[in-house]
């Protein structure tokens, strides 16, 4: 049975949900429904909606807004947020060491094809040194619970996680919306996201930098999934939103076009991948990134975050290894642990998950998204046939994890109030400092029993409050 957070183990209410639960219950019966429907008209006008890359009618989502907050404590944040710094402070040190000295590689505890034959390991960083060795200023780490003290890392995003802007905007939403709530709760603000952004960019700016770092953020433009985030956070921060047309190289440096000539350029916040960053370093035909921006790169002239070259950490083959990764580099245990995670490269673990996949839920080490995954207790005989047949013509492409029975929080659906799955991203930020924010984007499954919170997949979004030491 999964983990009801809002249920205390006497069978009451947990204690940061007692103040809520007095709230909700004084509340009239349509008021949560009302003020649900005031925010997905909000949201429309804002203009917070999503695309979805494949959708035969390419229309604009809203993603699902749910008015119940998810509420923890301030204990049970500290957990998560130490547990997130360490393994962001190890997975960049794990980046500089595969680009460097490859001391891990070395030593065995990452196998070596893992990394060099890896599709998104950039053989052109090798020995390229950037600011701070900071390669991963901006890391979503996506977080699940099964207990009152059981937190697992699922997954790791470090190439350009998204997401944020539904965090500060939820939060927003939330203060407008129930005024009330925040007089009875003392939730700890994230409102202040944008400064530590900037503040982190701006730490990482090359050391020919010369006075206030100019920052920028670069995307692929209008029709990008992920456009209204690009823009709220270049709004946010007070810095110029540009596309690859806006910048040009010249002599090692990047410079922005502006209506007073040529602007110099020092961090570029990149909402592109890397094969579309520079055509004449990757992909020829791309017209969304900067020509000889690598070059610039390479020689300090600017720096890019996340770095190039990030995404052979945040593959699901080397999310394996993490734990082995934050004892190498920081000697320390891991705070929070993994997902048991079965290697289908290995015979013996292939073929407990071939005989179990009912069971089990099997990712592609590269997929993201929700995408390229069996969930096997929810699946058809069928599917699971189809993907036995991809793993064993294949197997090194997939990994196999238990069904987690992610923890639950009570969610607003058609029927009243029922509970539904949760995952957590919280932004951690790395410059001269790692710090995060109190809370982070909770997704929501939204469907009964579903356990996938991507929107793409039909999740929902929650404003997460961390309550204050003295709340509960």
């Amino acid at each position: 049975m999964a983990f009801d957070e809002m249920k205390a183990p006497d069978g009451g209410v947990s204690s940061p949900y007692r103040a809520y639960e007095k709230w909700l219950l004084s509340a009239a019966p349509d008021l949560l429904p009302r003020k649900h429907e005031q925010a997905d008209e909000l949201f429309r006008r804002i203009g917070i909606t999503f695309n979805v890359y494949g959708d035969q009618d390419g229309t604009e989502r809203l993603i699902p807004f749910d008015p119940i907050p998810r509420i923890l404590t301030s204990k049970e944040w500290r957990r998560v947020h130490d547990g997130c710094i360490q393994r962001v402070k190890a997975l960049n040190a794990f980046i500089h060491d595969i680009y460097h000295g490859q001391e891990i590689l070395k030593a065995g505890i990452v196998p070596a094809e893992h990394v060099l034959g890896n599709d998104s390991y950039r053989p052109e960083m090798q020995g390229i040194d950037i600011a701070r060795d900071v390669y991963v200023q901006i890391a979503g780490v996506d977080v699940v619970r099964t207990g009152a003290d059981e937190f697992y890392v699922l997954e790791d995003n470090l190439r350009t996680p998204s997401g944020v802007s539904y965090m500060l905007e939820d939060r927003a939403m939330m203060m407008r919306l129930f005024p009330d709530l925040f007089a009875l709760h003392r939730v700890r603000p994230v409102d202040h996201y944008p400064d530590l952004l900037l503040k982190a960019l701006r730490s990482v700016a090359p050391p020919a930098c010369d006075g206030e770092p100019c920052v920028v953020v670069l995307t692929p433009g209008y029709y990008n999934s992920a456009y209204f985030e690009h823009a709220f956070l270049a709004e946010q921060m007070g810095v110029e939103l540009v596309e690859g047309r806006d910048l040009f190289v010249d002599d090692g440096l990047v410079w922005m076009r502006t209506t007073r000539g040529p602007k110099r350029v020092d961090v570029i916040y990149r909402r592109i991948d890397d094969d579309f960053l520079d055509p004449r370093a990757f992909r020829s035909d791309s017209t969304l990134g900067v020509a000889g921006l690598l070059s610039a790169y390479a020689k300090g002239g600017v720096t890019l975050a996340n770095a190039i070259g990030t995404g052979v950490a945040d593959d699901k083959s080397t999310y394996i290894h993490v734990p082995e990764m934050i004892k190498f580099y920081l000697g320390e245990e891991p705070i929070l642990p993994n997902v048991p995670t079965w290697r289908l490269e290995r015979e013996d673990e292939r073929k407990y998950v071939l005989e179990h996949l009912s069971a089990l839920v099997v990712k592609e080490v590269h997929g993201s998204g929700g995408y390229g995954m069996l969930v096997g207790p929810t699946s058809t005989k069928e599917q699971i046939e189809t993907f036995r047949a991809k793993i064993l013509a294949n197997p090194g492409n997939y990994i196999a994890q238990p069904t987690l029975a992610l923890s639950t929080c009570p969610t607003l659906v058609d029927k009243g109030i029922a509970p539904r799955h949760v995952d957590l991203r919280p932004f951690v930020l790395s410059g001269e400092t790692t710090t995060l924010v109190p809370g982070g984007l909770t997704r929501v499954a939204l469907k009964e029993g579903s356990l996938v919170v991507n929107s793409s997949q039909g999740g929902g979004t929650k404003d997460t409050w961390v309550l204050e030491d003295d709340e509960c």
